[in-house]
């Protein structure tokens, strides 16, 4: 038995997609203490379980939690460390978005009692059911291949400057997976007709940096991909009646076909 919140769609394959940032619930304990349930769920790596909705059919181990990143970002590093010293980042249970707004009503922050509550609720059995199914397709095959899939939208002046391009490819600078798996995927990724960078701002989450340890045949990529992928983006000012667009399957076209390059190159790698 898991969690309702916890999503496990076991497969066979040595491919496991999780999705740490797609969900968007949020308990009524914490949401009353919010600005806005609306500001709370604007930074939702929206619709990117439905642009994978493909991977089920290779078979892949899907991972998701249903909570918003506003109850708790499963993709920090639970000791508060920053990814990303000297830039702006969110933090295990941010008190800001990606703008700078304030999430909370003056005084009414989540303590490290309250931190410490959600990490045990939420953090610690993403995380364990994450591990527990590397371990399972590790026992049947030689390497395991974790795709952390994100979005995010095309520009967030607070933590990067100008446009973001379509696919950010982040290994920690090499550091996650085997260099010809990178190799790859960059080369998909440069045949895309769209953009792509790969290290880049975004490197691998900690997620990405936690699991992947590719002497132990754990390979470990992350995939940023900019909102205007396959949704619009309002030009100006995010508004309750403007964000979040619906998802646009003709516009998500292109991308997906690469992503499922992507996933099915993952695929090839771990079996060779």
């Amino acid at each position: 038995m898991t969690d309702p919140w916890l999503l496990i769609r076991r497969g066979q394959a040595p491919l496991i997609v999780s999705f740490p940032h797609a969900g968007t619930e949020i308990p009524d304990a914490i949401e009353k203490r919010l600005v806005s349930p609306w500001l709370a769920r604007k930074d939702t790596d929206w619709w990117v379980r439905r642009l994978y909705d493909f991977a089920e059919g290779l078979d892949a181990t899907l991972i998701a939690t249903d909570m918003s990143r506003t109850v708790i970002d499963v993709n920090r590093d639970p000791s508060g460390a920053s990814l990303y010293p000297g830039q702006a980042t969110t933090d295990l249970c941010p008190v800001t978005t990606f703008d700078g707004e304030a999430l909370y009503q003056a005084g009414r922050e989540p303590s490290d009692a309250q931190i410490a509550d959600r990490r045990r609720r939420y953090f610690d059995p993403y995380h364990a059911a994450l591990a527990g199914e590397i371990d399972r397709l590790r026992q049947s095959h030689g390497k395991v291949v974790l795709y952390d899939a994100h979005s995010i939208r095309s520009s967030v002046p607070r933590l990067f400057d100008g446009m973001l391009p379509h696919f950010s490819l982040g290994t920690d600078n090499g550091r996650t997976c085997a260099p010809e798996l990178t190799t790859s995927l960059e080369a998909i990724c440069a045949g895309s007709g769209l953009t792509w960078v790969s290290n880049g701002r975004f490197r691998g989450g900690w997620t990405t940096r936690h699991y992947g340890n590719p002497s132990a045949g754990i390979h470990a990529v992350q995939m940023e991909l900019a909102c205007r992928t396959y949704m619009d983006e309002p030009p100006g000012p995010l508004r309750p009646a403007n964000w979040p667009r619906d998802f646009d399957a003709a516009r998500a076209a292109k991308a997906r076909a690469s992503l499922s390059d992507i996933l099915k190159a993952c695929l090839h790698f771990a079996i060779s």
